[in-house]
């Protein structure tokens, strides 16, 4: 048999068996090229507010917040709520602390995580539910527990996560996120955690890929020679 049969039989088998994930990769593809980053990331449903606070405020300093906290390894001012507050880490944990007086500030208790929610959205929505979260969800898996989970009524069912320890706004997710980390599941194929980009099926998917394209390439070879001789 000549070379041309075996040619086009590889191609055909190899489109058979890559085809649908190359459809996959071109449709997740297209996706993450037409979708900004930004807007995927959220930014524009929460912001974090970044005024200048005020130099002459009467706050504890340094040495005496080290005083009341000594095991405190970094610190850094800070607004919660039009508070100004001093985010406190010992080691993997974060608390706040009021900057007038030093005390420890409790964690954010539901109306508090609202509030909160609140002032850091700048959506069209309002509050639908909020969730205390002990264990992460898979599109905030990496963040760390426990978390308020403040669900809003806009048309992309935005959610914000907050720590209650720190106040800090964790991570922001809509409908164009889910669907984006459910199609880059497909683009990367790993099917579990969303995250190997170096994943055996990835790398056997890819060779066969490329022999189809190299099959491919030999049909047009082939076919362009066999319009010569004619």
């Amino acid at each position: 048999m000549k070379p041309a049969f075996w040619a086009r039989r590889a191609h055909k088998w190899i489109g058979l068996v890559i085809g649908v994930q190359a459809l996959l990769w071109m449709l997740s593809g297209v996706y993450m090229t037409v979708v900004p980053l930004d807007v995927i990331h959220g930014d524009h449903l929460a912001h974090v507010h970044g005024e200048p606070l005020p130099p002459q405020a009467a706050r504890i300093d340094a040495d005496a917040l080290v005083a009341r906290h000594p095991q405190l390894q970094s610190f850094r001012l800070k607004h919660v709520l039009d508070r100004e507050v001093y985010e406190v880490r010992q080691g993997a944990a974060k608390f706040l602390v009021d900057a007038g007086s030093g005390e420890r500030l409790p964690p954010l208790d539901r109306d508090g995580a609202i509030a909160l929610a609140r002032s850091l959205y700048q959506g069209d929505g309002e509050v639908a539910r909020v969730e205390w979260i002990t264990q992460a969800p898979s599109e905030v898996k990496t963040r760390p527990v426990p978390m308020w989970a403040v669900h809003f009524t806009d048309r992309g069912q935005s959610t914000l996560y907050l720590s209650p320890d720190s106040g800090e706004l964790l991570a922001r997710r809509h409908s164009l996120w889910r669907w984006f980390d459910f199609l880059w599941m497909f683009h990367i194929m790993d099917y579990e955690n969303r995250t190997d980009v170096n994943n055996t099926l990835l790398r056997v998917a890819a060779v066969i890929g490329l022999g189809f394209a190299l099959s491919g390439i030999w049909l047009l070879f082939y076919s362009f020679g066999k319009r010569r001789q004619a």
